[in-house]
């Protein structure tokens, strides 16, 4: 699960994203497009892709709102909060800056906006979570 404290990452962010990916296709084959289109923001679209093993545009809050679907799983909003909480955890525990995350990040973002992102001050996507969280993990020591 994306929100969980990771402590390894695979070789690249498309790697990872495509692992969380399969888990949200899962979720919305179990629970079939309609039920998550109805219960979430995700438009029907986005989930068809999903299911067709492609890489739609999704916000951190949308993987959520689908994660939570699943039981036993914590609400949309705890999920983004714990994930963003972990990715403030690595960069401690890897002894990290937003510096120096930018330097590794393959995404364009700047150092102000990777705090923001993490902070919750400006929306992230589910694209640039992966990127951050991979550098993040991946200097983990």
């Amino acid at each position: 699960m994306f929100y969980e404290q990771r402590m390894t990452v695979p070789e690249t962010p498309t790697d990872l994203r495509s692992e969380y990916e399969t888990d949200l296709a899962a979720i919305v084959d179990r629970r079939g497009a309609d039920t998550v289109a109805e219960r979430t923001n995700v438009d029907r679209e986005t989930l068809e892709a999903l299911l067709e093993g492609e890489s739609p545009t999704l916000s951190l809050e949308e993987a959520a709102e689908i994660r939570a679907l699943e039981e036993g799983e914590p609400d949309a909003e705890t999920i983004v909060t714990m994930a963003c909480e972990h990715l403030l955890l690595g960069m401690s525990s890897a002894v990290l800056d937003v510096e120096t995350v930018e330097s590794y990040l393959e995404i364009d973002l700047d150092a102000k906006e990777v705090q923001q992102k993490i902070e919750r001050r400006t929306p992230m996507s589910f694209e640039e979570y992966v990127h951050i969280q991979h550098v993040i993990v991946d200097r983990m020591p």
